[in-house]
């Protein structure tokens, strides 16, 4: 095949990056040194093109060593992996993290969805634009961008700084005079500041701020690994009928049983299985994965190892969003901690089977949270999802039985090997007009009032709640007694989605949230189906008009119908379920 390489060549700086990431080419075929063997010998063929999972992780290599991705960058990349250049490109211009197009030394990435424009971002946000000047318009090395929520909603403000040949750092919360300063050029550290304000109940949170994360000896020392040792002592089948027994639902939306999908894995024939944990939490209004992985993140690798003995996997991968450095840092040091301690790779625990995990950064789509999109990306394709059947415990990560879990699902898989707990608790985001935003871990069962008493209350009159994120539904406060569980919230009309709780108080534009909850989905959708490429953008024209005054309830309710039925995945199939609450509530009044 003609690969039609670009006649552009890469920089020293630009080769020194993919090499890091993919080592030194051993060819002239590949992009390096010709060699005499070079006449002889190709070495392209299955061999290059096994490697395509690598293409993510060497954009990624330019893009944070160069600032942006050149056509000379890209194609050493696609020499090195035998890619055509344009295909590689239709990856590249898939992410927002991702630019082909050049880019100052600094962008800043600043939220302004709906959790923090609930705490009032807005202004913040005006006063940078009269600052640093419009988004997306370059000062000296400098430039900022609207983004959408970057899980950390709870500090009210935040922003994502890419700085090429350095570190990226999240800034949260933030002022336009921080994010001016750094974008003229100043160095910007910041540990991460974890927000669990609850203090009893607590089981997945117990080490949370407690326990240090970087440190494998003290996670051992608070009873870390003792899963492990229990789950090989119960063996494979007895692991999976606790989790069965516990009554286990994927904590990530769907809320799956976990048990159905590790058995499925566990007896298929095939040899290859892999687990997937799915950290790409992008959810608005979500963090609660954030605040596992920063604050407890060899719970995360032990859960994914006794995901592995009881399904007879020996490969996983983390799939992180891109905007959590912090815990892919944290996470990446965990897992070299367990590697060295014979807690990962050959013969783990001295048991007699093999595991190991790799980390892939997530480039900024919403999208790829979902399973298949998110497999896609690993593989080094645009994160479209596939279509189901087969499903992910058949044909799944590079076409072998998978098993994906979300992190706050993986973290609850502890207590029940162990029996110190059942996995009768839950995670909730709480974030906007409220007295204590964080992340709380209450029981199935507690109420949304209960909830939001134990948050410290609402900050002034509360006017709406939305449950779930962008992908949930605005509740009616008559409904605030609800239990909050799959089959209660359900009844309502609702669900509990990711765990986000956003309030809004009397002071809240409700029409501009709901817009851009709207707008959220429009750009996120990967746009490969029409009801969702076309619908989207539909629905949020529909609403620009309503709340200017104009009737659209009927337009929007057909939209929604079309997005639910004919959408090929849960992007599209839920991006008018917000809406329409809101229209039902008339909020939008």
């Amino acid at each position: 095949m003609d690969l039609k390489f670009l006649d552009a060549a890469p920089t020293t700086a630009e080769i020194a990056a993919v090499d890091a990431v993919l080592g030194a080419p051993t060819s002239g075929w590949e992009g390096g040194e010709h060699t005499p063997t070079d006449d002889r010998v190709a070495r392209l063929g299955h061999a290059a093109r096994s490697r395509r999972d690598e293409l993510l992780p060497a954009l990624h290599a330019l893009q944070d060593e160069i600032g942006w991705i050149t056509k000379g960058g890209l194609d050493y990349v696609c020499r090195r992996l035998s890619v055509p250049p344009a295909d590689a490109y239709g990856v590249a211009t898939f992410y927002s993290l991702l630019s082909v197009n050049e880019r100052p030394v600094r962008v800043a990435h600043v939220c302004d969805d709906t959790a923090c424009r609930a705490s009032g971002v807005a202004t913040m946000l005006d006063d940078l634009e009269n600052g640093c000047g419009p988004p997306g318009v370059a000062a000296d090395d400098g430039m900022w961008l609207r983004s959408p929520c970057l899980g950390q909603c709870e500090k009210g403000s935040a922003a994502y700084i890419q700085i090429a040949g350095e570190t990226n750092p999240v800034l949260a919360p933030v002022t336009s005079d921080q994010i001016a300063t750094v974008l003229a050029g100043d160095t910007a550290t910041v540990e991460p500041a974890i927000a669990v304000p609850q203090e009893d109940g607590l089981s997945l949170l117990t080490r949370v701020d407690q326990v240090d994360p970087l440190s494998l000896h003290d996670y051992r020392s608070s009873g870390g690994y003792q899963a492990l040792a229990r789950a090989i002592e119960m063996g494979p089948d007895a692991v999976i009928a606790a989790i069965e027994a516990a009554g286990l639902r994927g904590r990530g939306g769907a809320a799956f049983p976990a048990a159905v999908k590790w058995a499925s894995v566990a007896d298929h024939p095939e040899r290859t299985k892999y687990i997937v944990c799915n950290a790409d939490e992008s959810e608005t209004g979500t963090f609660k994965d954030r605040v596992l992985m920063e604050g407890d993140p060899f719970a995360i690798v032990e859960a994914m190892t006794i995901a592995a003995f009881a399904t007879g996997a020996e490969e996983g991968f983390i799939y992180i969003r891109g905007e959590y450095p912090a815990a892919e840092a944290r996470l990446a040091n965990a897992i070299r901690q367990t590697r060295n301690e014979g807690l990962l790779g050959d013969s783990v625990m001295d048991a007699g089977f093999d595991f190991d995990i790799r980390i892939r950064r997530g480039a900024g789509a919403y999208i790829c949270g979902e399973e298949t999109a998110l497999f896609n990306s690993i593989e080094g394709y645009r994160g479209e999802p596939r279509s189901k059947p087969p499903y992910p415990t058949d044909v799944g990560l590079f076409g072998k039985p998978t098993v994906v879990n979300n992190v706050e699902t993986l973290a609850a898989i502890l207590g029940i090997v162990l029996g110190t707990a059942s996995g009768d608790t839950k995670l909730f985001c709480l974030s906007g007009a409220i007295g204590r935003p964080g992340v709380y871990e209450v029981p199935f069962g507690t109420s949304l009032r209960e909830l939001l008493d134990l948050a410290g209350g609402v900050d002034g009159e509360l006017q709406a709640v939305l449950v779930g994120g962008a992908a949930g539904s605005f509740i009616d406060l008559d409904h605030l007694d609800t239990a909050l569980t799959f089959d209660a919230m359900a009844a309502i009309g609702a669900s509990l989605g990711s765990g986000a709780v956003m309030v809004f108080n009397a002071d809240a534009d409700m029409g501009a949230a709901v817009r851009r909850i709207a707008a959220f989905f429009r750009d996120e959708s990967c746009g490969q189906c029409v009801p969702c490429r076309v619908g989207t953008v539909r629905q949020e024209e529909a609403l620009a008009r309503m709340v200017g005054g104009s009737d659209e309830a009927e337009v929007l309710a057909d939209l929604a119908a079309a997005l639910r039925d004919a959408s090929i995945c849960g992007l599209g199939q839920l991006a008018a379920e917000a809406v329409q609450s809101a229209v039902k509530l008339e909020l939008l009044r």
